[in-house]
């Protein structure tokens, strides 16, 4: 499994356009193979930063994704509401602490 991390910077006049095209596709985006979780996190200091947080089964999955006709929609919709370029991270879990 891996987890890919989305930073997005909106400019602030646009989050509400970004959360209407999140809520529209996130079903689709969950419901893609090897898509097993997908959700949206805010930085609670900045309320125009937001995170995406999803864990796909494996690199080849999220790839499929990343190149599919919904990732460019998506994507097209979402990156003209930037205010700064997007971050991305894909990282797999080494330790869970209790």
């Amino acid at each position: 499994m891996i987890i890919r991390i989305v930073k997005m910077t909106f400019e602030k006049e646009k989050v509400e356009e970004f959360l209407t095209v999140f809520n529209a596709s996130k079903h689709l985006i969950r419901n893609m193979e090897g898509c097993t979780h997908l959700e949206l996190l805010s930085d609670v200091h900045a309320p125009n930063i937001y995170f995406t947080y999803s864990y796909w089964n494996n690199d080849s999955d999220l790839q499929n994704y990343r190149n599919s006709e919904l990732f460019k929609m998506v994507w097209g919709k979402t990156k003209v509401l930037f205010a700064d370029k997007a971050q991305a991270w894909t990282v797999v879990q080494k330790a869970v602490l209790e």
